[in-house]
This record gives structure tokens, sequence and C-alpha cells, in this order.
């Protein structure tokens, strides 16, 4: 199984949660952003439809794969906006 972690931070003059390399929208405040890394991770565990994905690589070319609706990641949220300030 696949296990995903969304990043919680300050980022862009507010804070924002982030997969990998990328950021969400920017959010006011701390908890606003930590809720909605919280829902994302949460929404990973919705089964859905098989689905062919197209995404953005690093170095600017696109990558397609097949999605099985069921194959659902394990998701973890880590709030590094707390840890940095403790």
């Amino acid at each position: 199984m696949t296990k995903i972690t969304y990043h919680v931070a300050e980022h862009d003059g507010g804070f924002a949660y982030r997969l990998g390399e990328v950021w969400s929208e920017s959010f006011a405040d701390h908890d606003e952003a930590l809720a909605a890394a919280r829902s994302a991770a949460e929404r990973q565990h919705l089964e859905g439809r098989d689905a062919e994905i197209s995404y953005q690589l690093a170095d600017g070319r696109w990558q397609t794969e097949h999605a099985s609706g069921g194959d659902r990641p394990e998701t973890d949220v880590v709030d590094d906006a707390a840890e940095k300030s403790a």
C-alpha cells in the first residue's frame, strides 16, 4: 500500500499544506490549513471510479497513469508549523 504525507507549514505569506513539492493554496491561518490538509487526507480514503490521470513532472514532462478506484493510499498529516514553534 502506498503511503502519502501532507505537510502543513508557513508558505507564501500564510499557511498551506503540501504533498511532496506541490503546495495547496494559502490559508489565512494555521488552523485553516491544518483542517484543509486533514480533509484532503480523508478524501484519499474514498473509493472512486477507475480513471486515467495525467500530471506534470518536475522536469516539465507529462505522466499518464491508470488509477484504480479501489486502490487507496494510507495517509498522514504532519504539522511542520507546530514542530517549528515547539
